[in-house]
């Protein structure tokens, strides 16, 4: 292998961007491609919405030590959104890499250099060639003695659906949907309609409070909020045990939305079909059950990694979440139970393929409750094992902050259900459900 190459990072979101500053930092060179405009393009694109995160917990170190030699200074107080983020810290981190970050640039391909992934002879001493497709149609390709992969999961939305496919009815219906939290212009705009949320994460959560401020001060505007499983059980998160205090303020919020009436939750509720009804929707369960009468679906039902472009890379990856084998255990909401996770590093990443990676969002496949500071601890760890520096690819240096939920996801049909190792989820949670309908 040619150690001159350069490593290639795909995306420059935060995780890109701190993987080319750690690089940097041992001495690597980075080459970043990133599909958008800008750099951090998915971020601008969520740009109103406020993180739970601190300051000191969305910068990563490396990036700092970086940027502290142009005279920037990082913010200290405050829970920012995300444009704040990229204004403040992001772009300032892409324009200090200059021309390493290149945008507009799509990866089409992945693999190693004149072989497809059936080929044993000589792989691991070969390059990569990873196949770009430039904004005006022009192909290019690098050779790269590297590759991580921290192109997240943004493009790829989960559909409405209960089976994980669209659910019938749902492209044709395509013009009343939206599977992004709205911003505030957006949100204006569905003063005096009927709005149903789906979802159960952070994401629904924040649409559903936005709303609940809108229902408040807009009269004969109305907000349904359907989540899939049996009960509300721990899908208003944990509150004041949720040792990141506004990850769990979110949920309080959106719990008390709902106990007071300005929303109303329906649970058990599987998509199975969305039927047009003139201008509006009327979306339809498994079991029946319809809610009529839809000016607008705010589907937040989390997102999917897109390995298309990785079908010549030889991986390892769990098949329910789709994340590496090793870290899905850690993450699958199905057996997961106890609020939180370990920070992981090059050995849970690896992948047959040496010296790839899959980083940030990605590396989560579908599951959700992925932080920043988990990302960087994973850059951290990769980069040191790309350059032989083993006992810090092993050494751990993130504790994550427990989320305070009790309870994995995996018994969504049977409210109330809660995982082995917790006690019972606070009884706030299992307040204010109403029949479809309901008023």
């Amino acid at each position: 292998m040619d150690e001159s190459l350069p490593v290639v990072v795909i995306g420059a979101g935060p995780q890109g961007l701190a993987a080319a500053a750690h690089l940097l930092e041992r001495g690597l060179e980075p080459i970043v491609v990133e599909a958008g405009q800008q750099a951090a393009a998915a971020v601008r694109e969520w740009g109103h919405v406020r993180l739970f995160s601190k300051w000191d917990e969305l910068v990563d170190p490396a990036a700092a030590r970086l940027l502290s030699g142009s005279g920037w200074s990082a913010p200290t107080t405050g829970f920012p959104r995300g444009i704040q983020w990229v204004e403040q810290y992001l772009q300032p981190l892409a324009d200090a890499l200059g021309d390493r970050v290149r945008t507009s640039v799509r990866v089409v391909g992945v693999s190693r250099r004149g072989r497809d992934r059936i080929v044993d002879a000589d792989r691991a001493d070969l390059p990569f060639t990873v196949h770009l497709l430039e904004a005006d149609g022009a192909e290019s390709r690098i050779q790269a003695r590297a590759v991580l992969d921290a192109s997240g999961n943004w493009m790829q939305p989960n559909p409405a659906g209960a089976d994980g496919l669209p659910a019938m009815g749902e492209r044709a219906a395509a013009e009343a949907i939206t599977y992004r939290v709205p911003d505030a212009a957006a949100v204006r705009a569905l003063a005096g309609k009927h709005i149903v949320v789906v979802g159960s994460g952070h994401s629904a959560m924040t649409a559903v409070n936005e709303l609940a401020r809108l229902v408040r001060t807009q009269g004969g505007t109305r907000v349904t909020w359907l989540l899939r499983r049996g009960g509300a059980g721990a899908a208003f998160g944990g509150g004041a045990a949720d040792e990141l205090p506004e990850r769990g303020a979110l949920g309080t919020r959106a719990a008390e939305a709902v106990r007071v009436g300005l929303v109303e939750l329906v649970t058990g509720f599987r998509i199975e079909r969305i039927e047009r009804d003139g201008e509006q929707a009327v979306v339809v369960a498994e079991d029946g059950r319809r809610v009529d009468s839809v000016d607008r679906l705010v589907v937040l039902t989390g997102f999917r990694p897109d390995l298309s472009f990785l079908s010549e890379v030889r991986l390892d990856l769990d098949p329910t979440l789709q994340a590496p084998r090793r870290l899905a255990a850690e993450v699958d909401p199905n057996i997961h139970s106890c609020g939180s996770v370990q920070a992981t590093g090059a050995l849970d990443l690896a992948q047959p393929e040496p010296d790839f990676y899959l980083l940030g969002t990605k590396s989560y496949g579908r599951a959700p409750t992925f932080l920043a500071m988990t990302g960087y601890e994973q850059v951290r760890s990769v980069v040191a094992m790309l350059a032989g520096d083993r006992a810090g690819a092993e050494r751990v240096e993130l504790a994550l902050p427990e989320t305070g939920v009790c309870g994995g996801s995996g018994l969504y049909g049977v409210e109330g259900a809660a995982g082995s190792c917790c006690t019972p989820s606070p009884a706030l949670l299992q307040i204010g459900l109403r029949p479809v309908g309901a008023r």
